[in-house]
């Protein structure tokens, strides 16, 4: 099935477990099944799945699809894996994790914590951009009229107390963003390099972080004085991937925290480069992202 799948069509296609762990099966072994723990396809399977529903004959280990993914020692069902990832994807401006419980029948805390493994699974880990390439700086974090006083910062309007993030977005491509210590030009000509690739043409706001970037083609707007798109000069792209970042922040999570705010950042980016025209292929890429890598809950909170 291919284009937009609608909830409805969801549970059509996934009404249990079974067909989940089918589907999970499927997108990390296709047809032949091989044992995570030594590479063997000399495997069976265990009729009763008990301790696990494979057993490999050359290292005598048992496993199963979450061997060795984020979602190890889990004990969510994975339809219940498979329904957040679709509602993770599906969702424009994302899912709390209060929503998130609703849907599932489970704990707010542990709602949250199966929201940030899926996150850890859309870590971007493609090459280089490249073209015509767009760069902004965009600050998140609390309004300074909504904390209290002896929080609040007092140097006056603008970034300052907030979290800086930068995004790159391709000309009708690929966005990528994360956050930064600082928005200078040790961290803005930096963050070009590591993900733009040398000779692309990169069109940036007057920001002084961008002067004497070196092996671009590298041209500038001024909004300073009103000006906004000069010819094909302009960061409107980007500019749209953060009114949908913020509307999420504002409206879905209304706060994301300093240290978890890269993996929101990493759903959205994900998300519109994936689109929502092909779910089950954008699912099947977060189930790919999910081998190879862990996260306890004591590293979220520590």
């Amino acid at each position: 099935m291919n284009g937009s799948l609608s909830l409805y069509e969801f549970y059509q296609k996934f009404p249990g477990e079974a067909e989940a762990v089918a589907f999970f099966e499927q997108k990390r072994w296709g047809d032949n099944i091989w044992c995570p723990h030594c590479g063997s396809e000399d495997t069976r399977r265990i009729p009763s799945q008990k301790p696990m529903p494979h057993r490999c004959r050359e290292c005598r280990k048992h496993f199963s699809v979450r061997t060795g993914t984020v979602m190890a020692e889990s004990r969510i069902p994975l339809h219940k894996w498979l329904l957040a990832t679709y509602m993770l994807l599906t969702a424009r401006k994302g899912v709390s994790s209060v929503q998130l419980a609703k849907e599932l029948g489970v704990t707010q805390k542990t709602a949250w914590f199966l929201e940030h493994r899926i996150r850890r699974a859309m870590e971007h880990r493609g090459g280089l951009l490249s073209g015509e390439v767009e760069i902004d700086e965009s600050y998140f974090g609390g309004k300074e009229k909504n904390k209290h006083e002896s929080k609040r910062q007092h140097q006056g309007r603008g970034p300052v107390g907030k979290q800086p993030v930068v995004g790159i977005k391709e000309r009708k491509g690929k966005v990528r963003a994360f956050p930064v210590a600082v928005t200078d030009k040790v961290h803005l000509q930096a963050a070009v390099i590591e993900n733009v690739k040398r000779g692309s043409t990169v069109y940036s706001d007057q920001h002084p972080g961008y002067i004497g970037l070196k092996g671009y083609d590298h041209a500038s707007v001024a909004h300073s004085v009103g000006e906004y798109v000069r010819g094909r000069v302009h960061t409107n792209g980007i500019e749209s991937f953060w009114a949908l970042l913020k509307r999420g922040y504002v409206g879905t999570h209304h706060w994301m925290s300093v240290k978890h705010l890269h993996r929101y950042v990493n759903e959205f980016a994900f998300r519109q480069n994936e689109g929502r025209d092909n779910s089950l292929h954008s699912i099947g890429k977060t189930i790919e992202g999910m081998i190879g890598c862990r996260m306890t809950y004591q590293e979220l909170i520590s």
